[in-house]
């Protein structure tokens, strides 16, 4: 197994173990074979176990097996508060002291603020005391270290980057959403920060593995005896901004592959031979994309608040993948921020248009992605988890 260190020194296993894909038994987790796994991770290398309060089952079963095998010490736990949810004070020391007892600890290596996509979201928490809180749980060691998980565009992500002295955070990246969410610009923005960044979604839930007949070709073509997961995963390694990469492991096999990968890969192993294979790759998924929208955002910013690579990301997910999981990903991801960036909102002024690389005709584009998006039982769906989850925000 190959460590890279934190903000601190600390030598984190590149491949990290995402609970949340534990193998379930009925409703519950099947904690034979989980234990069997997380120990078996341990032995091969894996010191970073990340899991949250809002997986069903997770925490509890990971708890129980740290503490019948008195592994504590020998892994860094990170786990997640549901800011989205806390109202009070009071709210936020009572789901933490659950999250202790669950774990069965004192202590958390790496506790993040779940799942921000607005800066409002740290705003809400500071009115409420988060900063002096969080202090406080530093001086008497009940956490570690301090992050945050993001769901959001790279813009919104730099603004809670800079917003507080942050011990790591947590992106979905990978060479699918290179420039979607918080991005290469974001990692990069992290990395001068010296802020270490966990991946989540290295490989867009296996949609990076079930890759097209044509693209896997295509990596045998080029003389690479590696499969798409294996490509996927090397591509992130190469990067020195990234301390480590998530894994929802719930097989011996994919654990002992993926620990295989991780005691090779690392920053410099990649190659133009490499790089050409994931452009060619990325180059075929993209055939089914429905818009030609690098990312690149020189659209941006838009008058009316769209987020016009953001909508076009989901909208070209609805082909490359599958309607209701780009829908799901659309609402997660841009419906409850605290700005609405609807394609709804163009008003036609063509400014976007006139700074395009692409010449992407984006005003009638922006219209099919909207229809798209959101029909009109997902549009009503929107807007009902919208307004409560704004409604908490402001409490």
């Amino acid at each position: 197994m190959i460590y890279r260190t934190d903000k601190y020194g600390t030598q984190i296993s590149q491949l990290g173990y995402g609970c949340m894909r534990f193998t379930k038994k009925g409703n519950s987790v099947d904690l034979d074979k989980a234990e069997k796994e997380v120990l078996a991770g341990l032995e091969m290398g894996i010191n970073y176990y990340d899991t949250a309060y809002v997986y069903p089952g997770i925490e509890e079963a990971l708890g129980k097996i740290i503490a019948k095998n008195n592994i504590r010490e020998k892994m860094y736990i990170a786990t997640k508060l549901p800011q989205y949810l806390m109202r009070t004070m009071e709210a936020i020391d009572k789901t933490f002291a659950e999250e202790l007892k669950r774990l069965q600890t004192g202590y958390i290596d790496y506790y993040l603020m779940h799942m921000f996509t607005d800066i409002a979201e740290w705003e809400k928490l500071k009115g409420l005391g988060i900063e002096q809180w969080i202090a406080d749980r530093k001086a008497d060691g009940s956490i570690k270290n301090i992050g945050f998980s993001y769901h959001g565009d790279s813009d919104m992500f730099i603004r809670i980057l800079d917003a507080y002295d942050w011990d790591f955070c947590q992106i979905q990246y990978n060479y699918y959403d290179e420039h979607s969410q918080a991005g290469r610009r974001g990692l990069e923005a992290a990395q001068a920060k010296g802020i270490p960044v966990i991946i989540m979604e290295p490989l867009r839930g296996g949609k990076l593995v079930n890759i097209p007949d044509k693209a896997k070709q295509c990596i045998k073509d080029n003389g690479r005896d590696y499969s798409a997961a294996e490509l996927g995963l090397r591509w992130l390694w190469d990067q020195p901004g990234i301390t480590c990469v998530l894994s929802g492991m719930n097989s011996m096999e994919m654990l002992e592959e993926n620990v295989r990968i991780a005691s090779d890969a690392q920053v410099g192993h990649f190659d133009d031979t490499d790089r050409t294979i994931i452009e060619e790759v990325r180059k075929i998924i993209k055939e089914r994309e429905k818009v030609g929208c690098t990312g690149c955002r020189y659209c941006m910013p838009c008058p009316k608040g769209v987020d016009i690579p953001g909508n076009f990301h989901y909208y070209n997910l609805m082909y490359i993948e599958d309607k209701a999981s780009a829908r799901f990903s659309f609402a997660q991801n841009m419906a409850i921020r605290e700005e609405p960036c609807y394609a709804s909102q163009c008003i036609e002024c063509g400014k976007c248009e006139q700074h395009c690389p692409q010449h992407i005709a984006i005003r009638e584009k922006l219209k099919e992605a909207d229809k798209a998006l959101r029909p009109w039982p997902y549009k009503i769906g929107m807007a009902v988890a919208r307004k409560y989850m704004l409604r908490k925000a402001k409490k």
